[in-house]
């Protein structure tokens, strides 16, 4: 049997700032936090965002590490073992200083030359150099590109921190499509055919478009339900005024029609009617069929480009910025029951269903600890949520609660994130194939051709 060898991780301090388990997430190898990481973590630790908790729980279990043996002093200069923090982990946690050691080291001889020890990602690198030089296999964790540059070019094996990271690239979409005979679809339509050959590699609350072979105009769509069993999705018309252009937007109603979904996940570019969708489902399931009290609406507060800086006024008139997105399609919905209503009196309706509470705002600063019973709740622009946030915000569901996380995960406004590792591709591929989700990307604009042409070509 292949003897393990110990690898040394040395990790970066935006490892531990993108989630406080990272320590624990490398079991039977070595973990080597440098002490610049630590002094970083206390510039982090005050802020009340989500770096500022991952930084104070690392420090708390760093702390607690330390106590546990506290007549021995310096336990972690020398290695504490990570079966402290994690019953099923082997190795050891160090704290290390970029202290020059050996000034015939290859570590010394580059660094305080052509790299400032005065950068803390120096002395980052400068530890995991030192190490390496002493014969130790060691690996450098960092989520900063380009200090994972540095560290290949001085010889270091590097790598990006995997944990919460999907392939944005092969990310379910919540449908497939398949070609068969124009006999078989008519057999569908006339109840002859057995849908259940046609799930049996479908996820649950996913769609299969079956096209004719000679003519794909000639098709029909099905959805693996809640219950596992096949159906025909119904053409749907008329949703508050607005109708499905295309198969994806057809599905997506589907998903955000039916009670049984309690979360539903829509992704996709710009114009492709991801938020026009969701609340038009939302003002259907409040306000014609009475199954939920309110619609919730709610977006990260991460601006495009440089911010404005602080703004005046009570909480909703410093959201009434970060949601006139959602103004301007609830007035296409309210003003589209009467072409010939005035704008004033579209944004009277819009201005009337907050009043009565039908439609509340809410920053997503506020929602830690929050229970919501009864809401048809939207989360837009969720690709700039991290995984821990997603999962706080959907752990806020209470009885009968509905939640709709719409983005586009190539538009990332958070620097901490990328299409890979944000919450809402996170939650498309650990939800997959629940009774209770549903997913579904949209391709195709149906904005304009201005902004179909924007979001392909520019």
């Amino acid at each position: 049997m292949k003897e393990h060898k110990v690898k040394t991780f040395v990790l970066d301090t935006n490892v531990l700032l993108h989630s406080a388990l990272s320590i624990e997430s490398f079991q039977d190898n070595d973990v080597v936090i440098p002490m610049a990481v630590v002094e970083e973590l206390d510039k982090f630790k005050k802020n009340t965002d989500e770096l500022g908790r991952n930084a104070r729980a690392v420090i708390r279990k760093l702390d607690r590490l330390r106590e546990l043996e506290p007549d021995k002093p310096g336990r972690l200069l020398s290695g504490v073992p990570l079966s402290d923090v994690s019953s099923t982990a082997t190795g050891k946690i160090y704290i290390l200083s970029s202290v020059p050691g050996n000034s015939t080291s290859r570590a010394d001889s580059v660094f305080g030359n052509e790299l400032d020890l005065g950068s803390p990602d120096n002395r980052i690198l400068r530890v995991a150099c030192t190490l390496q030089d002493e014969g130790k296999f060691v690996v450098f964790i960092s989520k900063d590109i380009n200090l994972r540059l540095k560290a290949d070019a001085l010889g270091l094996r590097v790598m990006d921190f995997e944990r919460g990271k999907v392939k944005s690239s092969s990310l379910y979409k919540g449908f497939d499509t398949r070609n068969i005979a124009v006999s078989d679809i008519d057999k569908i339509y006339r109840g002859e055919a057995d849908l259940s050959h046609w799930g049996r590699d479908i996820f649950c609350n996913g769609f299969v478009m079956l096209q004719a072979e000679d003519n794909q105009k000639k098709s029909v769509l099905l959805r693996k339900n809640s219950a596992g069993q096949m159906q025909i999705v119904e053409r749907r018309e008329n949703v508050w005024n607005l109708t499905p252009r295309n198969k994806e937007q057809r599905m997506a109603l589907d998903l955000l029609l039916d009670p049984e979904v309690k979360l539903v996940t829509l992704v996709g570019g710009a114009g492709t009617g991801k938020t026009l969708l969701a609340l038009a489902a939302g003002l259907h399931c409040v306000l014609n069929s009475g199954i939920y009290d309110r619609i919730l609406v709610s977006r990260p507060i991460v601006p495009l480009g440089n911010d404005i800086g602080f703004l005046p006024g009570s909480k909703d008139a410093k959201l009434s910025g970060w949601m006139q997105p959602i103004f301007d399609n609830l007035d296409f919905l309210l003003g589209s029951e009467n072409e010939n209503r005035k704008k004033s009196s579209q944004r009277y309706s819009v201005e009337g269903l907050m009043n009565s509470h039908k439609i509340d705002l809410e920053a997503l600063t506020y929602i830690r600890g929050r229970s919501i019973p009864r809401q048809y709740v939207i989360v837009d622009e969720a690709q700039n949520l991290t995984p821990h946030e997603v999962k706080t915000i959907v752990s806020r569901c209470g009885d009968d609660t509905k939640m709709i996380l719409t983005g586009d995960p190539h538009q990332i406004d958070n620097p901490y994130l990328d299409a890979s590792s944000n919450g809402l591709s996170y939650a498309v591929e650990r939800m997959k194939g629940q009774s209770v989700f549903g997913h579904v990307t949209l391709a195709r604009s149906e904005r304009g051709k201005l902004a179909a042409l924007a979001a392909s070509l520019l």
